[in-house]
This record gives structure tokens, C-alpha cells and sequence, in this order.
């Protein structure tokens, strides 16, 4: 019985090959740039020259390491800040 079944699906699959239509969508170039506006401001990460960054993130800025961390001092919606990186 089982195997009658499967040769019946196998069969009816290979009768009605999968319609896969082709779609194009055209979406303008201005969707994907910023148009000259700011990013979005970050809720759990550090900024830094207007990029976010988020936490363990490392720069190096006027020769010292700065790494973004948790800020257990604080309760907020953004625990992030920097903190320098002792060598």
C-alpha cells in the first residue's frame, strides 16, 4: 500500500513540474543611500565620529585604545560607553 502511494506522489511530482516565475523589482537607487541624513540613533552601542559601534568594539583614537563596554553603574536603555583600554 505504501509503496503504491509513493510511486503515485513520485508520479504526479514529475507530471507538474514547479512554476518559478521570474521576478523583477525595481526599486530606485535613493532607497538604499541616506540622502545626506544621520543614522539612526543606536539604542545598546557606543558612537563614535557618528558611527555605531557595538559592545567590544575597539578604536584607537589620538594614540589611545578605546573599547565600548557595559556601564554597570548606570540603568538605562543604553548601557554603553567608552572606556580606555589599559596597555
Amino acid at each position: 500500500m505504501a509503496a503504491a502511494i509513493f510511486a503515485l506522489v513520485s508520479a504526479s511530482a514529475q507530471a507538474e513540474p514547479r512554476i518559478r516565475p521570474d521576478v523583477e523589482v525595481n526599486v530606485p537607487p535613493d532607497v538604499f543611500s541616506t540622502g545626506g541624513q544621520r543614522a539612526q540613533p543606536c539604542n545598546q552601542c557606543c558612537v563614535y565620529q557618528d558611527q555605531n559601534y557595538s559592545e567590544g568594539a575597539v578604536i584607537k583614537t589620538e594614540g589611545v585604545l578605546l573599547q565600548c563596554q557595559r556601564d554597570e553603574k548606570t540603568l538605562s536603555t543604553h548601557p554603553l560607553v567608552w572606556r580606555r583600554v589599559k596597555a
